[in-house]
C-alpha cells in the first residue's frame, strides 16, 4: 500500500519537481532502500528525472544520518545517560572512535541494522561532526548510487518483459534485498564469534 501511494504521488506530481523531491526525501525517512528502488523505477518509466531522483535520495539519506547523529548527541546531554555511562567510559569510546570514524560509518552503511545504533553512538560520543558528515556523504554516494543503478537497470528489464507485472517483480527484488541483508548480517556476526 505504501509503495502504491509513493508511486502514485510521484506520478501525479510529475510536473512539480519540488514536490517530487520532497516526496522522495520524505520516503527516505521511512524506508530509504525502498525509496531508492521506487525512485529508480519511476526514472525507468520516465515519470521522474535521473538528476532529481539522485539529488533527492542523497539529500534525504544524509539528512536522516545527521538526524540519527543528532539524536545521539542530544541523548548525551540527558542526566539518565550520564548515569548509565560514566564519563571515563565515554572518553574511552571517543578516543577509540576518533581515528576510525570513516571506517565505522562505511561499515555501518553496508551492514543492515547497524546504522541506527552506530550513528546515534557516534553522536553520543561527540565524534567529530565534520568527519562524520563527510563519511556519511561518501558512504551514501557509494551505496545509494550502486543500489539505484542496479534498480534502474532491473526496472528497465522488468518494464520490457513484465509490463504491468513489474511492480510484483519490484516486490520480489525488495524481499531478496532484505533476505540477502539479513543473511550477510548473520554471516558477519557468526564470523566475529568464531575463534
Amino acid at each position: 500500500m505504501i509503495v502504491t501511494e509513493f508511486v502514485n504521488l510521484l506520478a501525479v506530481e510529475a510536473g512539480a519537481k519540488p514536490l517530487q523531491a520532497a516526496i522522495i526525501v520524505g520516503g527516505t525517512f521511512i524506508l530509504e532502500d525502498a525509496a531508492t528502488l521506487l525512485a529508480a523505477m519511476q526514472v525507468a518509466s520516465g515519470a521522474l528525472s535521473l538528476p532529481l531522483a539522485l539529488a533527492s535520495l542523497y539529500t534525504g539519506i544524509v539528512l536522516g544520518d545527521l538526524g540519527l547523529y543528532g539524536l545521539g548527541w542530544l541523548s548525551a546531554t540527558h542526566p539518565w545517560a550520564k548515569r548509565l555511562i560514566p564519563s571515563a567510559r565515554r572518553d574511552l569510546g571517543r578516543e577509540w572512535v576518533r581515528p576510525r570514524i570513516f571506517y565505522v560509518v562505511l561499515v555501518s552503511r553496508f551492514v543492515p541494522g547497524l546504522r541506527l545504533p552506530t550513528y546515534t553512538t557516534l553522536g553520543f560520543l561527540r565524534a567529530h561532526l565534520g568527519k562524520f558528515t563527510l563519511a556519511a556523504i561518501g558512504a551514501t554516494l557509494i551505496w545509494t548510487s550502486g543500489l539505484f543503478f542496479v534498480s534502474l537497470k532491473l526496472g528497465l528489464v522488468m518494464m520490457r518483459y513484465l509490463g504491468a507485472w513489474r511492480w510484483a517483480g519490484l516486490g520480489v527484488f525488495l524481499i531478496v534485498l532484505v533476505v540477502v541483508g539479513r543473511v550477510a548480517t548473520r554471516l558477519y556476526n557468526n564470523k566475529r564469534i568464531t575463534p
